[in-house]
C-alpha cells in the first residue's frame, strides 16, 4: 500500500513538473526572468535633443558602429541627417577613446559645443563632472577647469558673447576665459554650509533646483543664489557593507517643522568679483527663492515664496537703480503651486516664468478661479489677461511664439492629455491640435519657432511611439521611435483587457479608476484584486498610459489590478478637488481609496473580498500602510515600499506645503501618519526600505517596526543595504525586489 502511494505521488509530481516546464516554455506567458533579465521587453524612449537655428534643426547623441558617442544633426523639415561632431573630433589629444557624452549644450551663436562627461551623482542626478568645449572657429577640443579637482565642475554654461564659461566647483562660482584659459574665482566663501551657485538637498528634491546662477546678457554680472545651511541639522545614514567598520553618511536635511536654509540672491561683478545683495524683503530663513531670470541687461525677474508656500510674490529688480518692484502677488488658503506635477510634461525644476517673445509679459498658471488657467501678466502694469477661459484645467504649458501659446489639456477625460494652442491676446477659443487617432496621453517638446515638435504618444495598451511632427498641422515627418521589437514580443503574449471607470463613494465623491482584468477573464469567477496606489499631490495613477509588463504578468497570474485617483491627486478635476487634501494627507485620501474599494467590492461580484491586496511606493507606501491600519476589514494584504511612516520625519518643503506647520496643527500630522494606527494591523504586511534612502529615511522603517512590535503585530520586512529611494542600485536589485513582492502576493492570496 505504501509503495502504491509513493508511485502515485511520484506520478503526480512528474505531471506537475511537466506542466511547470510547459508553462515556462510558453512564450505567450511572462515571467519575472523574462521581464528583468532578457531584452525582449525593453522599452525604447526618445533621446534628448537640442533645438538649433530657432527650431529648424535639432541635435542628439547617437552611438556609431563602434559604440562611441557622436552628435548627429537632423533637419526638422525633412529629418535629413548629418554628422555634427564625430567620435574622432571628440577624442582629446593623447587619449585612446572619445568622450562619453552625458549631456551637451551650444553657445548662443552655435559656434561652440559644451560637452559634459565623466559624471558623478549629487543627490538624485549626475550633476558633477568634467566639461570640454569644441570650438568650430578653431576646430579644437579643450577641457575647462583643469586646475580644479577632476570631475568637480557643475552647470558650466557660456556667456551670451561666447567669451566666457562659468561653472561651480566646491560651492563657489568660477569664470573662465575660453580663449586664454584664465580662471577667476568669483565667490570665495563657499564651504558646504555656505552654498554658492547651487543648492542644498531640499531645494533640489522639492523645487527641482540644481543650477544656481545666471549670466547677465552682457556678461558683466552673474546673478546667483547663496544658501546658508549652517543651521540645518545633520541626518546620518550608515553604510555598514563597504568596509569592516561602519561609515556614517552625513546629510543636511531640514525635517518638517525645522527651519530651512536661509536664501539670498547676489549679483557678482564678473570683473571686480564684488557681490551686491538684492534687497529681498522678509526673513531670509522664512522664505524660498525658487527662480531668478534676466529679462534684459538691467532687469531681473525674481520669485519669492513664503515658508507656508501659500503666497507667491514676483518682483522685477533693476541693478542700475537697485529698484525692487512688486509686479504680481498670488495667494491661496492652501498652497500655491510653482511646478505642476502632470503626466503630460516633464517640467520638474523648470521654475522660470515663460516670457512672451517680446518680453513685455510673462505667463503664469493659477488656480484662483476654481480651475487651473493660463494668464498673461504685463511687467509694467501688472494687468492680467486670461488666455484659456472655460470650466476645465490646463495640465501644463509648453512654449509661446509670436502668435500663440501651446499647452496640454483634456477637458473631456481626466486620464488623457492633448495639445492645444491659443492666441496671446486672449481673444480666441483654444484649438485642439492632437488628432483623434492619438487617443491617450500625448506629450510634446516644441521647437522655439513653434513649427515643429517631438511628439510622444501612449495609451493603456500601447508602449510609447515618438514622432517628429509639423505644427500646427500635426503631420508626421518621421517616426523616431516605434518600439517595434517590444510590440512584436507583446503581440505574442496573452494580453489582458484594460478599461476605465468611475465609482461614487458613500461620501458622494466620484473617483476615477482604471482596471486591468485577468487574461481569459470570466465574470462568474472570483479573482484576487491588487490595488496599486499613490494618492498624494504628486501622482496620478488612473491614466491612459501603457500599463507595463508587470501588470501584464500579474493579469496572466489571475489578478485584477485597479488604480484609483482620490481627492488630492493632480487629476484635472478642478482646484477644489486637488486642494481638498490640505492638512489632510493620510486622512481624506485614504478614506476615498477605501470607500471606493468598498463600493467596487459590492458592485463587481468577480472581486474576491477575502483576497484584497494593496501596494505602493513612497507616498503610495504611506497610503498602503494607512489602508492596512485604518481599514483592516477591507484590505487583507499590503506591500509598502519606502513609506513615510511618520510625517514628522519627512522634509519641510513638501510636508509643510500640504500640511502646514506642525507648530500650529501637529494633530493633523499625527492623524495622517500610518504609524499612529499600527496597532490596528490585522492582515499580512510586507514593508520594504533601502537603508541608503536619502529621501524617505530608513528611520521611518525602524520607527514603524517598533510600533508594530510594541503592539505585538506580526509582519515581514526587507531592508536593501545602501539602496536609495528608488531601490535600484546594485546587480540584480530590481529583479530581486519584484520577485520578493510577487512571492509575497502569491503566498497570501491562495484560495
Amino acid at each position: 500500500m505504501k509503495n502504491k502511494f509513493t508511485w502515485f505521488a511520484l506520478a503526480l509530481a512528474m505531471l506537475f513538473n511537466v506542466q511547470l516546464i510547459a508553462q515556462e516554455n510558453d512564450l505567450s506567458l511572462l515571467s519575472l526572468d523574462r521581464i528583468y533579465t532578457s531584452n525582449e521587453f525593453n522599452s525604447e524612449s526618445a533621446r534628448p535633443i537640442f533645438w538649433i537655428n530657432n527650431g529648424a534643426a535639432f541635435i542628439t547623441v547617437e552611438q556609431n558602429a563602434s559604440g562611441a558617442d557622436e552628435l548627429i544633426k537632423y533637419s526638422s523639415k525633412t529629418n535629413g541627417q548629418a554628422t555634427y561632431l564625430n567620435a574622432a573630433t571628440l577624442t582629446p589629444a593623447l587619449a585612446s577613446k572619445s568622450l562619453s557624452i552625458a549631456d551637451f549644450s551650444l553657445s548662443k551663436d552655435e559656434s561652440k559645443v559644451l560637452i559634459f562627461t565623466n559624471t558623478s551623482r549629487v543627490w538624485r542626478s549626475n550633476t558633477k563632472g568634467d566639461y570640454w568645449v569644441y570650438d568650430f572657429d578653431t576646430n579644437k577640443l579643450k577641457q575647462l577647469g583643469t586646475q580644479l579637482q577632476a570631475s568637480s565642475l557643475m552647470f558650466a554654461k557660456f556667456s551670451e558673447d561666447n567669451r566666457y564659461v562659468a561653472y561651480v566647483s566646491g560651492f563657489n562660482i568660477y569664470k573662465e576665459n575660453f580663449k586664454t584659459g584664465e580662471v577667476l574665482q568669483l565667490t570665495q566663501d563657499g564651504t558646504g554650509d555656505i552654498i554658492n551657485g547651487t543648492f542644498d538637498w531640499v531645494y533640489e528634491e522639492e523645487f527641482g533646483a540644481r543650477d544656481g546662477f545666471r549670466w547677465s546678457p552682457d556678461a558683466s554680472q552673474i546673478a546667483y543664489w547663496q544658501l546658508d545651511a549652517s543651521e540645518i541639522e545633520t541626518f546620518y545614514m550608515i553604510n555598514t557593507t563597504d568596509s569592516v567598520y561602519s561609515q556614517p553618511i552625513p546629510l543636511q536635511y531640514p525635517k518638517v517643522g525645522y527651519n530651512p536654509s536661509s536664501a539670498r540672491l547676489g549679483l557678482v561683478n564678473t570683473g571686480t568679483q564684488e557681490t551686491k545683495w538684492i534687497p529681498i524683503p522678509g526673513d531670509p530663513v522664512q522664505h524660498y527663492l525658487p527662480a531668478i531670470q534676466w529679462i534684459s541687461n538691467d532687469l531681473l525677474l525674481i520669485q519669492q515664496l513664503n515658508r507656508k508656500q501659500n503666497k507667491l510674490v514676483i518682483y522685477t529688480y533693476a541693478p542700475a537703480t537697485e529698484e525692487l518692484k512688486t509686479v504680481y502677488t498670488e495667494t491661496e488658503e492652501t498652497w500655491v503651486d510653482l511646478d505642476y506635477p502632470d503626466i503630460s510634461a516633464n517640467q520638474w525644476g523648470k521654475n522660470d516664468l515663460l516670457l512672451t517673445p517680446d518680453k513685455s509679459a510673462f505667463l503664469r498658471m493659477t488656480e484662483n478661479d476654481a480651475w487651473r488657467h493660463i494668464y498673461k501678466v504685463n511687467f509694467k502694469t501688472g494687468a492680467k489677461t486670461l488666455l484659456t477661459p472655460g470650466e476645465y484645467d490646463v495640465a501644463a504649458f509648453y512654449t509661446a511664439t509670436d502668435t500663440a501659446v501651446y499647452f496640454s489639456a483634456s477637458p473631456e477625460n481626466t486620464a488623457q492629455r492633448y495639445l492645444y494652442n491659443t492666441s496671446l491676446n486672449g481673444k480666441e477659443t483654444p484649438k485642439r491640435l492632437t488628432p483623434k487617432e492619438y487617443s491617450g496621453v500625448n506629450t510634446y517638446q516644441i521647437a522655439p519657432n513653434g513649427n515643429f515638435a517631438i511628439h510622444s504618444h501612449t495609451d493603456a495598451n500601447t508602449p510609447t511611439t515618438v514622432r517628429l511632427i509639423h505644427l500646427p498641422s500635426h503631420k508626421t515627418i518621421k517616426t523616431l521611435v516605434d518600439n517595434a521589437p517590444l510590440k512584436k514580443h507583446l503581440a505574442n503574449l496573452k494580453l489582458p483587457e484594460t478599461s476605465f471607470f468611475q465609482v461614487a463613494t458613500e461620501d458622494g465623491v466620484v473617483v476615477e479608476g482604471r482596471i486591468t482584468k485577468p487574461v481569459n477573464f470570466d465574470a462568474s469567477k472570483k479573482y484576487p484584486v491588487l490595488f496599486h496606489v499613490y494618492g498624494e499631490p504628486w501622482g496620478q495613477m488612473a491614466t491612459d498610459m501603457w500599463i507595463g509588463t508587470y501588470d501584464i504578468f500579474l493579469a496572466q497570474k489571475g489578478y485584477v489590478i485597479v488604480n484609483l485617483d482620490n481627492r488630492g491627486t493632480p487629476s484635472l478635476k478642478g482646484s477644489a478637488w486637488r486642494k481638498s487634501i490640505y492638512r489632510k494627507v493620510g486622512i481624506i485620501n485614504a478614506r476615498d481609496q477605501a470607500m471606493a474599494t468598498k463600493e467596487l467590492l459590492k458592485k463587481w461580484n468577480y472581486l474576491d473580498a477575502d483576497r484584497v491586496s494593496v501596494w505602493g511606493w513612497s507616498g503610495g507606501g504611506s497610503m498602503t500602510l494607512n489602508l492596512m491600519f485604518k481599514y483592516p476589514e477591507i484590505y487583507k494584504t499590503g506591500m509598502a515600499i519606502a513609506a513615510v511612516a511618520n510625517q514628522l520625519f519627512y522634509d519641510n518643503v513638501y510636508q509643510e506645503r500640504y500640511m502646514g506647520l506642525p507648530q500650529e496643527n501637529k494633530e493633523d500630522f499625527v492623524n495622517g501618519s500610518p504609524a499612529t494606527f499600527a496597532k490596528n494591523l490585522e492582515g499580512n504586511l510586507l514593508i520594504v526600505h533601502g537603508t541608503g534612502d536619502d529621501n524617505v529615511h530608513y528611520q521611518n522603517m525602524e520607527y514603524l517596526v517598533n510600533e508594530l512590535i510594541k503592539n505585538n503585530k506580526q509582519f515581514t520586512m526587507m531592508a536593501y543595504p545602501n539602496r536609495s529611494h528608488g531601490i535600484y542600485e546594485g546587480k540584480n536589485t530590481r529583479r530581486h525586489l519584484y520577485t520578493l513582492l510577487t512571492n509575497y502576493l502569491m503566498e497570501h492570496n491562495k484560495k
